[in-house]
Formats: C-alpha cells, structure tokens, sequence
C-alpha cells in the first residue's frame, strides 16, 4: 500500500536527487511507475514515486531537472494530486489534456541536444524504452539504463520483502502445474523457441500454483521464470521457498535458483536457441544482454489464466454468495449507523474497518483485493480517492456514499462498487444514479460475438450517459483474477483502448463491469459488478456470447427515477434482486437478512 509521505521529507528528496543527477552528470531522471516485473501494485522497495513527490495514488510517472519536477496522472488523479502536490515545486501534468504533453513528448522537446536521462533499467519495460528511444535519439538525447539515480539518495530505503512462498492446493488450482506448464510449451513450440521468460507476478503464480504476499492486496511474489522444453527455472529471493515446497516443485522439475541470478541466466543461453517474452511485460534490463534469437509476443499464460474452467466458476460462485453475504451484515450495520450518526459519530474510515471485520469471518478470506474507497459527497468525484487518518471526511448531512470494495479469497477475487444515499438524496443525484444504473444494465444485457474485441462494447455502456451529454475518465471494464490480481489481462472494456487481436472476448473471462459519473466537488457514482463470458448459443453467423453476473448483492433502489427505466432495465434489476435474495438468504440470518429480504424487493414505477 502506498505511504503517506511529508512534504517536508519528498522535498528533501528531490534536492538530494538533484544533487546525484549533477554528479552523474545527468540531465534529467525519469521515474516510472514500475519493478523489475512491471506490476500495478509495488513493493515498498520500489515506491519511488511517494518518496520523491508525497503524491500517495497508485499510479504516475515522475521527471525531474535541475529545474523542473513533473508528476503525469490520468483523469483518476487528477483532483486528488491536485491537493497533495499544493505548495510544492512540483508540476501537475494531466494525461489526455492536448496542453500536457505526454513525458516522453516534454522529454524530446525541453532538453537540449546532447542531455543524457537517467532511467532505471530495470523498470523500465522494452516497449516503452523503444518508444522513448523512437523520440530522443532524433534529437540527440541520450538515453542511460544503468543507473539508479533514486537508491543513491535513498537512506531508508524499504527491503526487499521476505514473506514466504505458499503452494496453491490442487482442490483450489484445479489444475496441476506440470499440466499448465505443458500447454505454456506447446505455445512455444508454435512460436519455435526452445526458452520462454516469464516476469509477470500473477502469470508465475498461476502457472505454478503458488501464491505469495509480497505486494499489498495480491497474493503474488517477486519472482522470474524460465521455461525450458525440458524443465523450469524459478528465480526468487533467499529463503522464501522452504525445502518441502522446493521438493515439490522439483517433482515438477522447477528448480528453484537465486533471484537476482536471472540476467546472467538469461545472457548464457546459447545463440542458436530462440526465447519468447512479451516485450510490453519484460524490462529491458533482461533483454539486452541476450545473445539468443527472440520471438516477441504476449506471454502465453496471460490467455490461459483469463479463461476461467468451469471448475474454477464454481469456486467464484461460491466465493461471491460468501462475500455478498458479508456485504448484507455490513450494509445491515451501516445504513443503522447513518440514522444513529447524531450520537455515534460515523466517518469514512469506520466503512473499511466493519468490511473488513465482516469478510475476515468468511471461510477461506486472506485479504483485501485492493484498498478500500469510501467517499462520502465530493470525495466520490474522485475515483480513486482513499480516506487516510490524516484526510478522511464525516458522514453527516445529506449525500451520497461511494463504496468500492473486494476481497481476496481461496477461490476467488472480489470487486464491488455500491453507492448508499444518505439523508435524502437529491433529484439531480437520483438523475444521475439512474443514468449509471442504466448503463450498467445495458452492458450486462449484451449479447456480442465471440472473440469481438473488449473495448468495442464500451459505447453500449456509455451510450445512456452521451445521451446526457456526460462522460467519465476510467475504463468500463478491466479482467479480473481468479484468487489472483484484481486487475488482470488481456481483455479490457474502454474505447481508450486498441482493439487488438488479443483484446478478444472468450469464454469464462470474468471482466468488471463499472460505468461511472462524478461531479467535482459535488459528488461520484459507479456501480460494479463482476461479469462472466458465457455462451449465449450459435446461429448461422456464428457464436455469440453473453455475460452471467457474478457479484451477488442489492443496487439500492431508493437513488433510482423508475420512471427513467424502460420495461425492460426494470424486468432485468427485478430478476437480478431475486437471484441475489433465492442465493444470499440461506446464508444469512438476523439483521443481514432483514436488509436482504427489504432491498430485493420488486421495483415498481
């Protein structure tokens, strides 16, 4: 999770990178959001962002000059690093403004020739140093890989974590790793190579059936694979695999090997062979030091691990009736909590600690999927918004209430985003809801050709909100997980997105589903379910698909205009509300079922 950092202590930090930068005798320092493994979620070793800037989101790229300190974020962030960067020397640079040049455009334009960036290697992917090459060297700008300008000025710098490796039970996987390392190697020998290198956390833990706890919020570890024909190689950190688990893994023939051993590896395979890696998920810091041929492509694990098997389903249908009936004791207790608020003050802190307390109870519960937003009013104008001890609002007056949760459980990752209207909701906010709703209602009734492209389907969610001339910044949909990250590849549901090959839309691939719209200042919407690729059956132009919707819990009802529903966006939240109450009930009792039987009941106009 991402620390809070003083203004104090990340201005120090940009003094004293300014002064390594001047000794290297660099001109610029590029900082990425990344590790060795590009993930989303980073170790507290590779915080580098925070420390530099005190910006506490989850995600942004930093550039510092002698003079100039820039922090580059999407439309998420954009209000949220507004307030965190006030009164620093630091630039707000927003992503997707036409005046804010994209870094690597401010980097070709403001140096002069001849300026060297300085940009660990390590964490910097191959594709995005092929794209910072394609703008600097025509300028003469020169591009230094090998250094890492931000561990020199770093005393208290975090370690490496150490927590240890854990086997995935078979009952669990469902399937065994030398039968997911066969079907890895018949890709490989599709693409003719004898070596495949796998740096993506989530891809090794799922192709190993291992999981790890070594980034907040997703059970993965630091760790490389090499795949041979023959035999496996997992490069990890000293003593993190116990000795059982390192017998198993042989039986395998994975062999275990010494984490920060994988570049000599990688350098010592023979010329004649030929490696595949995915050069959007790959550092650059690996590659150039291969002698062999390589073939570049996205990592084959990503399209397996995205297909959920029927066996995998039904442990997440099974891990969503448990959640939603966590989330029924808890919006039980909350919506009692907002009427006694006069005498038992209630704040944005207190969602997270009763979500969390309600779910640990659940069989099988390990963790948070990621950290939890609760925005009351204007605070759900920003999406990614997360209350702190040092900022966090009261719950009190009329309003609004943005809550987007999950949980990591054995057999399943949740997502859920739920708005509570507190007091009395306004019309223009009851608008607004019903807007998102329908939206959300739209893309959950879709019927689409298998293998169309994801990010094709995001107009039909978007469509009843153009028709109010409204819009939101984040995407519609990104993959999701099984007991794995909340995040996940290759399907993804925003027009912002290419429509590649490998954006195509496949069976047992569980997408979010969560449209949104945010007034700043005033306050945010977004209702989330899970989603999965079914078979919606063949006709004589194909195979079409259709979503079953996972996520089992109420849409309030009392934020909806019903007389800005059709028939039909009624008849579909009406069967949705009496699936949730036929598969929650049996599992709740006392004031969480109450709440369940009240919020299923049918809407009528």
């Amino acid at each position: 999770m991402t620390k809070t950092v003083s203004t104090s202590v990340a201005s120090d930090a940009r003094a004293a990178l300014r002064a390594a930068m001047q000794a290297a005798g660099v001109q610029a320092c590029l900082m990425p959001s990344a590790d060795p493994h590009l993930s989303e979620y980073l170790p507290d070793y590779w915080q580098v962002r925070p420390w530099l800037t005190g910006f506490s989101g989850s995600v942004g790229t930093v550039v510092v000059t002698d003079n100039f300190a820039g922090l580059w974020v999407d439309s998420r962030y954009w209000v949220q690093a507004e307030a965190e960067l006030a009164g620093t020397d630091i630039t707000l640079m927003k992503i997707g403004v036409a005046t804010d040049p994209a870094h690597t455009n401010w980097l070709a334009a403001q140096l002069p020739k001849g300026a060297t960036v300085a940009v660990d290697g390590r964490a910097l992917g191959l594709a995005a140093r092929d794209a910072l090459l394609a703008l600097l060297t025509p300028g003469g700008i020169h591009l230094k890989l090998d250094l890492d300008l931000p561990g020199l000025c770093w005393p208290e710098r975090p370690l490496l974590p150490t927590a240890a490796v854990r086997d995935l039970p078979i009952d669990i996987a469902g399937a065994s790793r030398q039968d997911k390392l066969a079907r890895v190697r018949e890709a490989m020998i599709e693409q003719g190579a004898q070596w495949h290198l796998l740096s993506t956390l989530d891809d090794i833990a799922w192709l190993l059936n291992l999981r790890g706890s070594d980034v907040s919020f997703n059970p993965v570890f630091l760790s490389h694979v090499l795949i041979g024909l023959n035999d496996a190689q997992l490069f990890v950190l000293p003593d993190k695999v116990d000795a059982s688990l390192t017998s198993k893994l042989a039986e395998a023939h994975v062999y275990v090997r010494p984490y920060g051993t994988v570049a000599q590896v990688l350098a010592e395979l023979p010329e004649t062979d030929v490696l595949l890696f995915d050069p959007a998920r790959t550092t650059c810091a690996l590659i150039d030091r291969l002698r062999t041929r390589t073939v570049r492509a996205m990592n084959p694990s990503t399209f397996f691990k995205s297909q959920k098997t029927a066996f995998e389903l039904n442990h997440v249908r099974r891990v969503m009736e448990q959640d939603g009936a966590a989330l029924c004791s808890f919006f039980a207790w909350l919506e009692k909590a907002i009427v006694d608020r006069e005498t038992s003050p209630l704040n944005e802190l207190m969602i997270d600690e009763r979500l969390l307390a309600l779910r640990a109870k659940q069989p099988g519960f390990v963790s948070r999927s990621f950290g939890t937003i609760s925005a009351f009013n204007a605070n759900g104008a920003m999406p990614h918004y997360r209350p702190t001890e040092a900022s966090h609002a009261q719950i009190k007056g009329d309003g609004l209430l943005l809550i987007d949760s999950g949980a990591q459980y054995l057999g399943g990752t949740t997502d859920i985003t739920r708005v509570v209207p507190v007091g009395t909701p306004t019309e223009p906010q009851k608008d607004d809801y019903t807007a998102v709703l329908k939206a959300m209602i739209a893309l959950s009734r879709l019927k689409f050709p298998r293998g169309v492209a994801s990010p094709m389907l995001d107009a039909v969610a978007r469509a009843p909100l153009w028709d109010r001339l409204a819009e939101y910044g984040h995407g519609t949909g990104h993959g999701v997980g099984y007991y794995l990250n909340v995040h996940e590849g290759p399907q993804v549901i925003s027009y912002r997105a290419a429509p590649a090959p490998h954006t195509a839309m496949q069976p047992g691939m569980i997408t979010s589903n969560e449209p949104g719209l945010y007034r700043p200042g005033r306050w945010g919407i977004r209702i989330e379910n899970l989603v999965c690729n079914q078979s919606a059956g063949e006709s004589e132009f194909g195979e079409f698909l259709e979503f079953e919707t996972l996520t089992l819990c109420p849409i309030h009802t009392t934020c909806i205009q019903p007389s800005q529903l059709r028939d039909d966006e009624i008849a579909w939240l009406n069967a949705y509300h009496q699936e949730v109450r036929q598969r929650l009930a049996p599992r709740l009792e006392g004031d969480g079922l109450a709440w369940l039987l009240q919020r299923t009941q049918p809407l009528e106009r």
